[in-house]
């Protein structure tokens, strides 16, 4: 395995100046994860503040539960215990719960999480967890229900869930029956390749399957079979156990909600102020909280002195929420702004590892967590890579493509290629036949005007006719070059849609479990032995 830089299109103006130049952006931030002092004035900020946030033996006695069920490691318990001692510090990130755990970027968040908190444990010489936060209190269905992966004939095959009927309640709440397991799972097994790894990788997913009555608590099992022997500590957001731990979170959020408000608003208005587009909504009447009604996640909002839904579904007073609160806390939850506090109020939190899109939108929060007397942690870019097969490299040397070429000149580069084989340059020399026409038959139109007006528009009519058929005459040259070099083109399509399919980053279309079957389980833990350290650079692994 051998491993390369080189850098991928951004899909974050914000995220990448943030990545790549801090300094445009420090008044967004604060915190540059580049800088040791960040890293040790955090630490002692978090040894200050320990009395903000919940009790350590109640969060980790919650999160032992919920690790016994799911994640059931002798190291986890490891980590678990380490966190219930002052003093232990979390790297922490996090995903919505996918099927089959999703897109590769699920599995390497989860591995920057295990490595960085590896890093930071050497670097400050105090112990530190990692943490992985399954965002399971999310409602979007249709964002987690399905995957990815590539057929042999180069398709990119989606893997779909059955919709499930009845309200939009958070993921972890959604039930599944057996028929919808076995339903995807005959779907995934027809479509992955046989091989010596695909028996025990059917197994797994058909055992977390059985033992899960949604698809959090499948998806926290295959992260435990992943990362459980790393020491990853799983939570799931909707768990009803944390939840109660929450209330005086939440109780604050109400409490100092216009306060929290207003920081939102600023904080936009500098981003937008700064030529940036907003990565979540930022409304000024919003309270930035969902309430849980008859199974419908319902966003809150302000309205008239009182906390009510869009539709006016819901409404209550200040008080009126604060007592729903205290007699249900299971029916509140959090939305991407108040996400990061609640996070804050519950982990000694060194930094949290993000994606592009969270980076950009966590510049809206910085100003919010002084409201509840905290600080934004250091936020670290999750690692990102593609895997290049053998084969897929020997092709693209052949061509003589590298991958920034596949990445931003494909289409480019393969009609040269194609072009070059033929001898023939037939773009230019179409247009070129396209161009003599025009000049040749603008005079003549002209002239055949002096004649009848109405001749004209019929000369133009003529023309474009004749254009057409040059144009068509091009389609079926070029259909006839194609079909000459079938099987070398096909080798360019490989390349294209291995590396980019449906023209985007590799790591958020494919499942982790198509690279397994082809690669093994240990390629992940050999990933992580390969990256001697944290970078932020995109990296290239030769398989």
């Amino acid at each position: 395995m051998n491993v390369v830089s080189d850098s991928l299109k951004s899909g974050s103006a914000l995220a990448d100046n943030y990545i790549n130049h801090f300094s445009q952006v420090q008044e967004l931030y604060g915190n540059d994860f580049r800088q040791k002092e960040s890293w040790s004035s955090r630490a002692a900020w978090l040894d200050e503040s320990e009395e903000t946030r919940v009790n350590r033996k109640s969060l980790v006695d919650c999160l032992r539960q919920y690790n016994n069920k799911h994640n059931d490691h002798k190291v986890v318990h490891n980590s678990l215990d380490l966190l219930e001692q002052t003093g232990t510090l979390a790297v922490v990130g996090g995903q919505q719960s996918g099927l089959f755990t999703g897109s590769l970027l699920v599995v390497y968040k989860a591995l920057t999480i295990v490595l960085a908190a590896k890093e930071a444990q050497e670097k400050l010489q105090r112990p530190v967890v990692p943490v992985f936060w399954i965002a399971g209190e999310d409602h979007d269905w249709d964002e987690v229900n399905h995957t990815y992966v590539m057929t042999p004939d180069l398709q990119v095959a989606k893997i779909k869930m059955d919709s499930v009927p009845g309200p939009r309640d958070s993921v972890s709440h959604i039930n599944l029956t057996p028929g919808q397991w076995n339903k995807s799972l005959e779907h995934l097994a027809s479509l992955l390749p046989d091989s010596m790894n695909k028996p025990e990788i059917m197994e797994m997913l058909h055992q977390a399957a059985e033992e899960s009555g949604n698809l959090s608590d499948a998806f926290a099992k295959l992260l435990g079979r992943l990362f459980g022997e790393m020491g990853l500590i799983l939570l799931d957001s909707a768990d009803p156990l944390l939840r109660k731990l929450e209330i005086p979170v939440f109780e604050r959020i109400i409490n100092q909600n216009d306060e929290l408000g207003q920081t939102y608003q600023r904080a936009a208005a500098r981003i937008t102020g700064q030529g940036y587009p907003l990565q979540a909504d930022v409304t000024s009447d919003g309270a930035n909280l969902f309430y849980i009604y008859e199974g419908n996640r319902l966003l809150l909002q302000k309205q008239d002195g009182s906390f009510t839904d869009r539709k006016g579904i819901v409404s209550f007073t200040k008080e009126e929420l604060l007592t729903q609160l205290k007699d249900h806390p299971e029916r509140f939850s959090n939305n991407v702004l108040t996400r990061p506090l609640m996070q804050e109020s519950l982990l000694p939190v060194l930094c949290t590892v993000l994606g592009q899109g969270e980076i950009s939108y966590w510049a809206i929060t910085k100003d919010a967590f002084p409201v509840l007397g905290l600080k934004m942690p250091i936020l670290l870019p999750r690692m990102s890579f593609t895997l290049v097969s053998g084969t897929l490299r020997k092709y693209m040397a052949h061509f003589g493509l590298s991958f920034q070429d596949v990445q931003h000149r494909f289409e480019d580069a393969r009609q040269s290629w194609l072009n070059a084989e033929a001898g023939l340059h037939i773009d230019p020399k179409f247009e070129e036949t396209r161009s003599a026409l025009e000049k040749l038959y603008e005079p003549l139109i002209r002239e055949l005007g002096t004649i009848q007006p109405g001749l004209i528009s019929l000369g133009e009519k003529n023309k474009d006719k004749i254009l057409e058929q040059i144009s068509y005459l091009e389609r079926k040259t070029k259909q006839a070059l194609e079909k000459q070099h079938e099987a070398a083109l096909r080798q360019w399509d490989q390349i294209y849609v291995s590396l980019f399919p449906m023209g985007k980053p590799q790591e958020r279309v494919y499942n982790t479990f198509y690279y397994i079957n082809r690669y093994s389980f240990g390629w992940i833990r050999d990933i992580l032995g390969s990256c001697s350290s944290y970078t932020a650079e995109h990296q290239i692994i030769e398989m």
